[in-house]
C-alpha cells in the first residue's frame, strides 16, 4: 500500500480498542501482519482492519457493550463492519462447494476457492425486532440472560420465504401467543454479533392475552407510555430497566413513547 496516510484499526481479538478520548484507536498500516480488510475511505484516507484469526466467535461480553455505550455512531459502524467481516472470514475458511481452503479477495469482502473458482461473500442475517401495541401499551419481554430488571422488544430471525411482516406476526405468535395486524416498519440497525441486520417494526395486537413460550421468554408484560418514558429516563421507580441507548430496541421504544398522536 503506497498511501502513507492509510490507517489500521486496532482490535483486542475482535473487540474495539478506544483511545483516551473514547474514540477508536488507530495505528499505521505498517503494523499490519497478514491479511487486511478494507473498510473504506475517510476523507480520502484508506481505513483497514486486521484479519484476526480467533476462536472467540460470537462472543458478546458485557464489557464490549460498555465500550459501545461510549462510542459515537460513526465509530460503532466502523468497528461493526470490521467485526462482522472478521467473524465471517473465521467461519468460512473453506469453500462450501468443494472443501478447499479459500483465500481472501476483493480487499477482504470475499473469499475465493483456488480449486473450483467459487466466490463467497459476507452474509447478513435479517432479524425482526418489534413492539406489539394494544390500547396504548406495548408488549415487552425478558430473557434469562438479560441483566436484572431488563425488558426489551421481542425479536427473531426472518425465515426463508418470509416477508418482514410475516416474520413479525410469526415471532409474536410463537413467543407470546399474540395475533397482530398492520405491521409498520420503523428503522433498522446493523448488529455485528456476528452479522445481523435488525429491522424494527410496530404492529397492532388483536388482544392483550399472553401465552408465553418458556423456551424463549422468562417473563413479559404490557407497558404504558408513561412507564416506558420513565424507564428510558432511568427513573429507579420505573417497572423495568430499558435497553441501552446503542440498542435499536431503545430507539424503537423512544419513538413509540414520543408518538403523542396515539395518546
Amino acid at each position: 500500500m503506497a498511501n502513507g496516510e492509510a490507517r489500521l484499526l486496532r482490535l483486542a481479538e475482535l473487540d474495539p480498542v478506544l483511545d483516551e478520548e473514547g474514540r477508536l484507536a488507530w495505528g499505521a498500516l505498517a503494523e499490519a501482519e497478514g491479511d487486511m480488510l478494507f473498510l473504506g475511505l475517510d476523507e480520502g484516507v484508506p481505513l483497514f482492519a486486521p484479519l484476526v484469526r480467533t476462536e472467540a466467535l460470537g462472543r458478546r461480553a458485557w464489557s464490549v457493550f460498555r465500550l459501545l455505550s461510549l462510542m459515537s455512531q460513526r465509530d460503532a459502524a466502523i468497528w461493526g463492519a470490521a467485526r462482522s467481516l472478521n467473524e465471517w472470514h473465521n467461519r468460512h475458511l473453506f469453500c462450501s462447494v468443494c472443501g478447499t481452503a479459500a483465500v481472501v479477495f476483493r480487499a477482504g469482502w470475499g473469499r475465493k476457492c483456488p480449486n473450483c473458482g467459487a466466490e463467497h461473500f459476507p452474509r447478513v442475517d435479517p432479524v425482526v425486532i418489534m413492539l406489539a401495541e394494544h390500547e396504548g401499551r406495548v408488549l415487552l419481554g425478558r430473557q434469562p440472560q438479560y441483566p436484572a430488571g431488563r425488558y426489551s422488544a421481542l425479536a427473531g430471525f426472518v425465515e426463508p420465504g418470509e416477508s418482514i411482516e410475516e416474520a413479525v406476526a410469526r415471532e409474536l405468535m410463537e413467543e407470546a401467543g399474540i395475533a397482530v395486524r398492520d405491521v409498520r416498519y420503523v428503522t433498522s440497525q446493523p448488529w455485528p454479533f456476528p452479522g445481523q441486520l435488525m429491522i424494527a417494526c410496530i404492529a397492532s395486537a388483536e388482544s392483550d392475552a399472553l401465552r408465553l413460550d418458556a423456551n424463549e421468554l422468562e417473563d413479559a408484560f404490557w407497558a404504558s407510555r408513561d412507564e416506558v418514558r420513565a424507564a428510558l429516563a432511568g427513573d429507579p421507580a420505573a417497572p423495568f430497566q430499558a435497553p441501552p441507548p446503542f440498542a435499536i430496541a431503545n430507539t424503537l421504544l423512544t419513538r413509540w413513547s414520543a408518538d403523542a398522536s396515539e395518546e
